[in-house]
């Protein structure tokens, strides 16, 4: 086995294709949910992007007490965070690049098992995972770290127009989901992020989650020098108030060596994945 071969093997053991359940590569010509034409499928094509902002997303998550009830009560995180990594990565992949069917299988999954997570956060407030409020504050933390790594890692110059039609295309799943009041354009998504911050707040438990997330196993060894700095370009995506809520503010100085590195990582992530979840999809579409 080559050298591209093995570092495609190492992110697929992080990527949700990994589960075996879905194949984005049939039927021909279904565009699924979007369709190559579509903006989500350029952000969410580019695994390198997508891995930060993932990070980035779960790290934003975390600061609100129901979401981080839901996943502490109901979820094996802490014991196997790559296993919730591939699910979430799965979940991605097919809603945005699989058929109609899946994507809709994969929906309708998701809302039984929100069905089930309900109980009392940290501070004594009951919360389920159903809640539309919840839903949206989920899913635009979320999407918002997936354009702000996009923007950081892949493409600057995507129009303001595009972003705004990124949100738009991605509130459709949320709003499959359950969400309500989801915003649609980079204005609105900032505004709610503001009308948020009140909600959230850092406590032992959060800060047990960054640990874990911090010291989170890689796929293997000659991985880990990458997700360290995946880790760190993670931290920086978020915006400043959060990075200093969760007590891990990137100096300036720090945030341009992380993106020299990311440079590297992402160039050669990039040359490596030959068979990703949007490679598929097009082959699907006969592109």
């Amino acid at each position: 086995m080559n050298i591209r071969e093995r570092i495609q093997q190492q992110v697929f053991r992080l990527n949700g294709l990994s589960l075996n359940e879905f194949d984005i590569s049939q039927p021909p010509g279904d565009p699924g949910l979007f369709g190559p034409d579509h903006v989500i499928w350029r952000v969410h094509g580019d695994f390198t992007s997508m891995l930060c902002g993932g990070i980035s997303a779960l790290m934003l998550q975390m600061l609100h007490p129901a979401a981080l009830a839901g996943v502490w009560d109901h979820s094996n995180f802490r014991q196997d965070m790559m296993g919730r990594l591939r699910r979430t990565s799965q979940f991605i992949a097919v809603t945005t690049f699989g058929n109609t069917a899946d994507a809709h299988i994969l929906i309708d999954r998701v809302k039984r098992i929100h069905l089930r997570v309900t109980g009392v956060d940290n501070a004594g407030k009951p919360y389920a995972a159903s809640d539309p409020h919840l839903l949206t504050w989920v899913h635009v933390a979320e999407t918002s770290r997936f354009l702000a790594a996009h923007l950081r890692y892949k493409n600057p110059q995507l129009s303001l127009a595009d972003q705004d039609r990124y949100y738009q295309e991605a509130a459709f799943v949320a709003e499959a989901l359950g969400a309500q009041q989801v915003p649609k354009s980079v204005q609105a998504v900032e505004a709610y992020l503001q009308r948020m911050r009140p909600e959230l707040i850092c406590d032992a438990r959060t800060l047990e989650v960054m640990q874990l997330l911090i010291n989170a196993p890689a796929p293997s060894w000659q991985a880990k020098p990458a997700m360290r700095v995946m880790l760190k370009a993670g931290m920086g995506l978020l915006p400043d108030w959060a990075q200093q809520q969760i007590q891990q503010p990137v100096a300036p100085l720090t945030q341009w060596r992380v993106d020299r590195e990311m440079a590297v990582i992402a160039a050669l992530l990039r040359w490596s994945i030959q068979r990703g979840a949007y490679s598929r999809a097009m082959q699907r579409m006969g592109r």
